[in-house]
């Protein structure tokens, strides 16, 4: 049976088969479902305002060789050649500088860079993991379901900061190493909930309809749950951002972290390792506002995205 608009092949669901036309449309369609109700969120003004940080934060990860006039290892000297040690902020260095001469505030702007990068990618790599578990374990039940949540019980027991710890004090601390136990931390919720949303999901009429039109089962996981539960992927994928940047501060902060990199919690490590979080408050403070601000401004989108996901949690105005 053909399609007689574009002759190509139809499948007993009415669409056309995949590796055509139709079926590259159906996936984007799927893929932009999750954000075609994002108009409300430009409505609240916690999550504009909370957008306009994040920007602000992007930006000077993107352009950070142009924002910051310094590298993030950078020693300035005096004009008598001596290491400007310990300056306060002043019209040359807008932060100050450390206890070796580096500039407080290019250290600050590279570790944006460093901060989105963890961020991103290990909410993105736990997303794509949870997600994948909650699909398979909620739609295929049975000992697949067994399998997949005990070992999800298993990791949800191990505490993160001992077992970062002990791994990377095993073998060569980096960056790399640092996003790969986050996402290992970070895709048992996704899991979870992925799963209990699966659980509903597959008990729909749709469903229903799919598989006696002789979809299989992978057809109706990918084609037809799949991209109703990806609203909910999203939302903890922005929230798995916000947890990334604060464990990879942590991780740094504990002395754990890259030290080819410049990131806030090495910067906050840097200053508690000098005994300057007292005295040099303009080494301690950009970098722990930085946090707080990220984070904030995560929860703010998030929070808005979420009333969005979960209509129930609107309140009356």
């Amino acid at each position: 049976m053909t399609d007689v608009r574009t002759g190509l092949p139809v499948t007993a669901l009415g669409t056309a088969a995949p590796g055509y036309p139709g079926a590259a449309r159906r996936l984007a369609r799927a893929f932009g479902r999750p954000f075609r109700g994002l108009a409300p969120l430009l409505r609240s003004p916690s999550a504009l305002i909370g957008l306009a940080i994040i920007i602000g934060f992007v930006a000077l990860a993107l352009f950070a060789p142009l924002i910051a006039p310094h590298g993030p290892f950078d020693v300035a000297y005096r004009a008598d050649g001596a290491v400007t040690r310990l300056a306060p902020p002043s019209a040359e260095h807008w932060f100050g500088t450390t206890n070796q001469g580096m500039d407080v505030y290019s250290q600050l702007v590279w570790g944006t860079r460093v901060a989105l990068i963890v961020g991103v990618v290990s909410a993105l790599g736990s997303v794509i993991i949870g997600t994948l578990v909650g699909l398979f374990a909620g739609y295929f039940g049975g000992w697949t379901d067994e399998i997949l949540m005990r070992v999800t019980d298993v990791a949800y027991g191990i505490p993160f900061l001992p077992f970062a710890m002990v791994v990377i004090a095993m073998l060569r601390p980096s960056l790399a190493l640092v996003v790969a136990l986050v996402i290992f931390f970070l895709w048992r919720t996704t899991a979870r909930v992925i799963r209990a949303q699966v659980l509903t999901l597959k008990e729909r009429p749709f469903v229903w309809a799919a598989r006696a039109a002789g979809a299989s089962h992978l057809g109706v996981l990918f084609r037809h749950i799949a991209p109703n539960a990806l609203p909910l992927s999203f939302l903890y994928m922005a929230m798995g951002v916000q947890s990334a940047v604060m464990l990879e501060a942590a991780l740094s902060f504990l002395g754990f972290g890259d030290p080819q990199v410049q990131s806030w919690g090495v910067m906050l490590n840097a200053a508690f390792q000098a005994g300057a979080m007292r005295s040099a408050w303009w080494w301690v403070v950009p970098p722990g506002l930085s946090l707080s601000l990220f984070v904030m401004a995560i929860f703010m989108v998030t929070r808005a995205y979420e009333e969005i996901v979960n209509p129930r949690l609107r309140t009356s105005r």
